[in-house]
């Protein structure tokens, strides 16, 4: 009974492990997802409203095919969608709480620059004690 037992946690740890990897892995490619300055800046503008590719590339001042291909890894990842409208398409946000993410980034951001500024400054005054 207690070899049966052994195997049958060693099963479970071994899923539980394979779960986890998976979850890591989704996070990551996730997170890869918006690892650039113009998909950061495009879910931004989305978060305001639906917008077609031209309207993006008015906005970004950046070329379509730019526009295009950063939308094409956005949509890889189910992180926004597009909505056919007469001949255009309009993007949009899969998820509101896209919007919370970036919110929470931006914080973490400004502390992590509130913190190198306080260091600047101590640095500065250690500078004219000498």
């Amino acid at each position: 009974m207690g070899v049966v037992r052994n195997v049958r946690v060693d099963v479970i740890l071994l899923y539980m492990n394979s779960v986890a990897g998976e979850l890591q892995r989704f996070k990551s490619e996730f997170f890869r997802a918006l690892a650039h300055p113009i998909r950061i800046e495009i879910l931004e503008i989305l978060l305001q409203g639906e917008r077609s590719v031209q309207e993006l590339q008015d906005i970004l001042k950046v070329d379509q095919p730019v526009v295009s291909q950063q939308l094409a890894v956005l949509r890889g990842k189910n992180i926004v969608a597009g909505r056919k409208e007469g001949t255009s398409v309009r993007y949009l946000v899969c998820d509101p709480l896209i919007g919370e993410l970036l919110t929470v980034a931006r914080r973490i951001f400004n502390n992590h620059l509130v913190g190198t500024q306080g260091l600047l400054r101590e640095l500065q005054r250690q500078e004219r004690r000498r």
